[in-house]
């Protein structure tokens, strides 16, 4: 009796002397309604032997819910200063929400970042701006391999899948591809009915389960391959071997999210439970992978095909390389995703400790390249964090020839960085499978809002190129670009990272690190010689 007037129990026992108040005087009856279910809940509180607060604190405990509902909202729009905020800070958001709505992307009072900080890196301008320079460019990727080559916008959506997001959000960016004529990467889990509403470009993506093109057993199925691939919206062809977010892990997709609509786009069994391995069951080395990439090419009628990958081990990039010197095989474009990149679901130990960062992995793959005399036949692009003119810039002087984004697009589409995309429970209705969730996304407004804001950042790019006295984002070079390495010393990332010169793996580097990753890598094993 003494622990239950305890006063932990002090407002569940305030509760039931209400009602029973309210119960004795009809005056005070209408209270019943909001104090009885108050008082059902504290006594199921009470009574549950799940939760060791609710059992302690019965109704109190759950103001602990409510506060970790309303969290990342408070953090974002109370807490959080304009710098800060994680993944996408406060400001880097609002410049893609105005330049979707069309509104001023102009900032007052100058850069609210310290320049004296290792924070702070820089572009290098020109006294001599070059305003000659062309309005738009497009890289045409596809070698002579392919008889049908893609001229491709420099900043493409990159992979998220149906099911990831939803119906009404693949919708709008196919919409907005179709509008402002730049492609929508399908992600890994196919192509859906949503993805060909709108008959935007598509960069078809193939991951370990091989949807869209999975025999029955889950392996590889070249005829059906050859079908989904002869869809004129499919103009490139991706074959994803890890990605930023969650490198060298396969999933589970449960039976119970594998809807009819999710099970037609990725050719799989309502209902059935559905494994993506963590590695592709077509290929076990190099050399195997490239002759699948020029078996691709083929079945899906001279179409370009490329790789994604993060870069974990920097041997294996370069056995890469030395495959395709051996086969004179090569992808048509690798696309190099960033540890930053995001995932709507992953390991918390895998986003926050395997993976190589963009910048580092996107040097390596441009090294590799470049040193075997291999960049003129294979195009890079470069996908993680990448939101602004500036950020696509920087990866320009990395080697990059375009980029793509995939989270500010989900900004342009409303997203507000709720971190609920792995709960289905998205407040915009855009990483969610709920209908009524959906119903606040509108296609016809959010489609021209992913161009527009495709088109001002390509804008913002020409604008820096420009001020840099270039003719185009591809004369940007590592010495263009600063980075401060403490408060009294800056440098050129050509001086902190290591560029080597065209050829020079085949004429023998003498850079000890390259050269020690170059050594262990084989054509025939993505193992390493130690």
């Amino acid at each position: 009796m003494t622990r239950l007037f305890a006063p932990r129990y002090a407002i569940p026992l305030v509760l039931v002397a209400l009602a029973a108040f309210a119960a004795l005087l009809p005056v005070l009856r209408p209270g019943l309604w909001v104090l009885i279910p108050l008082t059902l809940i504290a006594l199921w509180d009470f009574l549950q032997n799940r939760h060791s607060l609710r059992r302690n604190y019965p109704l109190i405990a759950r103001i602990r819910w409510i506060m970790e509902d309303l969290r990342p909202f408070a953090q974002a729009y109370v807490v959080e200063s304009d710098l800060e905020g994680r993944p996408f800070s406060h400001q880097e958001r609002a410049l893609v929400y105005a330049r979707a709505k069309g509104d001023l992307d102009s900032h007052p009072m100058g850069t609210e970042l310290n320049v004296y900080s290792d924070e702070y890196e820089w572009l290098s301008h020109s006294v001599v701006p070059n305003d000659d320079a062309p309005e738009h460019w497009r890289v045409d990727v596809g070698g002579k391999e392919c008889s049908q080559p893609y001229s491709s916008a420099l900043l493409n959506i990159s992979a998220m899948s149906f099911g990831s997001l939803s119906a009404r959000a693949i919708e709008a960016l196919n919409l907005g591809a179709k509008l402002g004529d730049f492609a929508h990467n399908t992600g890994e889990g196919s192509i859906s009915k949503y993805h060909r509403a709108h008959g935007g470009d598509l960069i078809w993506e193939i991951g370990s389960g091989y949807f869209g093109c999975r025999a029955r057993d889950g392996g590889f199925d070249a005829g059906l391959f050859r079908e989904t691939a002869d869809d004129p919206q499919v103009k490139m062809i991706e074959v994803k071997l890890s990605q930023g977010a969650k490198p060298g892990h396969g999933g589970v997709l449960p039976g119970k999210k594998v809807t009819p609509e999710i099970a037609e786009a990725r050719g799989i069994p309502v209902g059935e439970d559905c494994l993506s391995p963590a590695a592709h069951s077509t290929f076990s080395t190099p050399i195997e992978m490239l002759e699948w990439i020029a078996q691709l090419r083929e079945l899906g009628g001279g179409r370009p095909v490329g790789i994604k990958l993060c870069v974990g081990q920097p041997h294996e990039v370069f056995a890469i390389a030395k495959a395709m010197l051996e086969t004179g095989i090569t992808p048509d474009f690798i696309t190099v995703d960033g540890a930053e990149g995001g995932t709507g679901a992953a390991p918390l130990e895998l986003s926050n400790s395997v993976g190589m960062p963009l910048r580092e992995g996107l040097i390596f793959v441009r090294n590799a390249l470049v040193g075997t005399g291999l960049k003129d036949r294979v195009k890079i692009a470069a996908s993680g964090k990448i939101h602004s003119g500036a950020q696509m810039a920087k990866m320009f002087a990395l080697g990059a020839d375009w980029c793509n984004a995939a989270r500010p697009f989900m900004f342009s589409l409303g997203c507000v960085q709720s971190m609920e995309c792995h709960t289905g429970n998205c407040p915009s209705g855009v990483a969610t499978q709920e209908a009524w969730r959906q119903k606040g996304l509108v296609i016809e407004d959010k489609g021209p809002r992913v161009a527009r804001y495709q088109k001002q950042t390509l804008h913002s790019l020409r604008e820096i190129v420009v001020a840099m006295g270039l003719d185009n984002p591809w004369d940007i070079r590592p010495r263009d670009m600063r980075e401060r390495l403490n408060g009294a010393k800056s440098n050129a990332i050509s001086s902190i990272y290591s560029f080597v010169e065209p050829n020079e793996f085949l004429e023998g580097t003498d850079n000890p690190l390259l050269k020690s990753h170059w050594d262990m890598a084989r054509a025939d094993t993505f193992r390493r010689e130690i």
